[in-house]
Formats: structure tokens, sequence, C-alpha cells
């Protein structure tokens, strides 16, 4: 499957040809105009810029954008069809980098690296338009090649044009059929086009699936769908039932605190604002409940402990089960900046927050139960963070199931006899979930529960002990559990 090539960091991209696709020749000599985007320009559409500068952010400055997006649109005073059309523009684009850049390549007659980088945003954009919404192909290409125009002028603009009307003169599937590895001798490969994913995730997915390797498919394009906003209310506080009442949301089907939404800046919500409610994967939630649910040996002495507790979400719905049930969570997190998001997102909460590397936090052992959250690939979530698909490489795997093996570790040197840890991933990955739960068994002697008696009212969890959630069966995140008790 073609990808991206992102050039070196501080590298500036030059265009390596004329400005009609396929030319050849020595480097593009035009001086390149020195001016920054204006959002304001005239003529220029608003939420094309927003997306522009958006993919634009992910590019030089690998931003996440999710996290640009929000503070741009309320920068610029952006709301309702606005907003709407550009954080699907922006996050559509970014999902399907992989699937757009090989159109544009082939349209171009010419590599994507060969290609400047400010014309790249907007050639995406444009093709994500064509490609896979309903906006009239003559509105794409007319506003994508006004973007170009006001910033670099008319001779670029052409080559932009002359691209985006290459790539309109075929559907979709008429390109994936053009392009993509035979279906009969590649499977993987032409659903991971088809699909805009790595090859790489998509043969991780059909590992994980195993014998269910035949609903890759329905995995992928669940994973390339736009998915609901997940509240979390907080218990104690508002029931999941009044959290949808206030804000116009549905219930979600699995966690008692679960409320979905259609879209919207969750961020503006009463509910939110006032720390009444999160925005949480539905998935998580179950996580977080697991822990607070598994049956110890012994009775509960109200020692909590969430070992890798950035950014704070779990750490907070586990410290409002606390609260109820009488205990006390410690969240350990090593980067202070996020230790901070820990504290805002606790606050008032029995939870007391340590700035330490989880591998040796220096807390006394003799926890009742302690959840792992380990730092992973994020595979399970690429939904929710549209570039991330393209940034992570297989090399990233080893080194980090190394620190999730020294995590869980650590977490089993911490509980108590008889008490329970809970290890996660926000990844589906076998050498991330199964692969290390083993090796704690193996080296630990640490006995495995069954997971799905701590996810009550969860269908299609397969054959235990562990629990893979899935976007295509169950709405969430592709969340990986496992209980895991130490024995007296």
């Amino acid at each position: 499957m073609t990808e991206s090539r992102r050039p070196a960091r501080g590298k500036r991209d030059q265009s390596r040809g004329g400005d009609k696709p396929g030319a050849k020749g020595g480097p593009n000599t035009r001086p390149r105009q020195a001016a920054r985007p204006n959002p304001s320009a005239s003529g220029v559409d608003q939420p094309r810029v927003a997306a522009r500068d958006v993919l634009r952010a992910v590019r030089e400055r690998d931003a996440y954008a999710n996290l640009v997006l929000p503070g741009l649109l309320r920068d610029r005073k952006m709301d309702g069809r606005d907003a709407a059309l550009a954080t699907e523009l922006a996050y559509g684009a970014c999902r399907a980098q992989g699937l757009l850049d090989a159109v544009i390549a082939s349209g171009a007659g010419r590599p994507i690296d060969e290609i400047d980088g400010p014309l790249l945003d907007v050639l995406r954009l444009g093709a994500y338009q064509l490609l896979r919404t309903r906006v009239a192909p003559h509105a794409a290409v007319a506003t994508s090649v006004d973007l170009v125009r006001s910033e670099f002028g008319s001779g670029k603009a052409g080559f932009v044009n002359a691209v985006l009307r290459r790539v309109a003169e075929k559907s979709e599937g008429q390109w994936v059929a053009e392009l993509a590895p035979d279906a009969t001798t590649d499977p993987v490969g032409h659903l991971a086009f088809e699909h805009a994913h790595p090859v790489w995730i998509a043969q991780a997915f059909a590992d994980a699936l195993g014998p269910d390797a035949g609903e890759l498919e329905r995995v992928l394009a669940a994973d390339d769908a736009r998915p609901a906003v997940h509240l979390v209310a907080r218990p104690g506080e508002i029931s999941a039932e009044e959290l949808a009442l206030v804000t116009g949301g549905e219930i979600g089907p699995y966690s008692p605190y679960a409320v979905h939404l259609d879209g919207g800046d969750p961020g503006q919500l009463d509910a939110v604002r006032e720390g009444l409610a999160g925005v949480q994967d539905e998935g998580s939630q179950l996580v977080a409940r697991a822990l607070a649910l598994a049956p110890l040996i012994g009775a509960d002495g109200g020692r909590w402990l969430d070992l890798c507790a950035g950014p704070g979400g779990k750490a907070a719905l586990l410290g409002a089960l606390a609260d109820i049930d009488g205990a006390r969570l410690d969240a350990v997190e090593p980067a202070e900046h996020r230790a901070d998001l820990v504290r805002k997102t606790a606050r008032g909460l029995p939870v007391d927050v340590h700035v330490a590397d989880g591998r040796d936090p220096g807390l006394a052992p003799g926890f009742d139960r302690v959840l792992v959250d380990a730092p992973c690939t994020g595979l399970g979530a690429l939904r929710r963070r549209p570039e991330a698909r393209w940034r992570r490489r297989p090399t990233d795997v080893a080194a980090l199931v190394k620190l999730q093996r020294e995590l869980l570790a650590s977490a089993i040197s911490l509980v108590r006899p008889g008490g329970v840890v809970l290890y996660s991933t926000c990844s589906p990955h076998l050498s991330e979930t199964v692969a290390v739960v083993s090796d704690a068994v193996r080296r630990h002697g640490v006995v495995p529960l069954d997971t799905r008696d701590l996810v009550p009212g969860v269908p299609e969890l397969g054959d235990g002990p562990g629990v893979q959630l899935w976007p295509h069966r169950h709405g969430t995140d592709a969340m990986f559990m496992a209980a895991l008790r130490k024995p007296e």
C-alpha cells in the first residue's frame, strides 16, 4: 500500500518539476511567497481554510488534529455548519491519507515527496472531498484552487487544478480497483488500501481476530468511520439518564455511566464544564469498572492504584467509584504536565497523584486493586486520532512491549496477595495484549480471571479469559483487558 513519506524534520519541501502534472525538469525556481495563510482572506472558504491549517499543522509540526482543531475553531469563532464541515474535512483527510496520496500521485504523475508540502495539504483536502464526500466536484476543485491562489498565486493553483481534475475522473471505487493490491493474491493489502490503513495495522487486526478474521473488512470500515462522542457520567454526581437528558444524547449500551452524542464540541457542555461528566470512550469506562468489580480474596482494604494515570480519565472514574466504596486511589504519572491533568480531572475525589515512574513508583506494597492501563501503540483508538495510523511504525512495538512487561511486573509487586491487577491497552496487537499477559503469568505466577465476567451484558467477547472489545462489534475503541489475581 502506498504511504506518504514525510520529509526530514526541518527540511524545506521542494517541488521537483513544473506546475503541470507529470512534468520533468529541475527544481522549481519560482520564488515561494513567504506570507502565511490569512484566515480572513477575501473570497476563500473559511471552513476549508481551517481544515487546511489543521493538515498543515499535522504535517509540519507533527501536531495532533484532535487537539489543534477545537482551539482553532474557537479562535476563529466558527460553529454550526461551518465547524462541522471543517471537522469532517480535516479529520477525514487525515484518516484517508494513504489512499488519498496514492490517488494524488497517480493524478500528478510524480511521487508524493516531490510535491510541495503546502500544495499537498490542499490536494489531500480536495481529493477527500472528491472521493469521500457529497461535495459537488466543481466546488471541491474550485475551493481548492482558491486556497492555493490566495497564498501562492496562479501558477501553483493551475497545478492543483490539473491534478484534482484527474482525480475527479474516477470514483473512489474505480481508483481502488486500479491502485489497490489484488484482492485474490493479497486480500489484507487490498482491504487495507480500500479502508485507508497501513497494511501492517490491518494484519495486526486480522491476527487479533484470529478465527474471526473474516470480520477484518468490518473492523477496518468501522475504524475508518467518524466515531460518536462518548461521555462518562461521574458516579455520585449525575446519572447517565440525567446526563442524556441535559445533553440530548443517548444512554450507552454497556457502561452504566456512558452517554453517546452524534457530534459537537463536548467541552462546551455545561455538565462537562462543571465536572459532572467527562469525555471518555465507553470501552475505557468498562476497563475502570472491571477493576472495581473484580473479586478479591479477603476484604477490600480500600487501597486502589492507577499505575499509568495520565491524562486522568480512568483515574477520575476510579476515584468516583472509590469515593462511593470508601476507598482511596493513588495515581502515578511520570510527566508533571500530565500529572497536573490528572489532578484537575480528579479534583474533589479521593485521589492522590504521584509524579513517579510506574516501574518504580516508591509506593508501599499492599494495594487491593491495581490498574495498569499501559502506554501502547494506540491501534485501538485510531478512529479518534485521525493521523495516528500514518505515524505509527511496526518498529514501535518492541520498545512498548518491554515497557508494558515492566509496568505489569511492578503492579504485581505492589498488589497484595489475593488482590487483583487489571492490565489494559488501547491496542489489539497480540504482542501488546495476550503475549504480555502470558509472560506475566509464566514469570510471576499470577492467576488469570475470566475477565468476561467483569463486563456484564457485553456480547461477542470470544473464548476468554481476556476481553477484546472492537469498534465494529461494540461501538467502542478496540480496548483489551485482562484481570490477574496474585495468589495468597
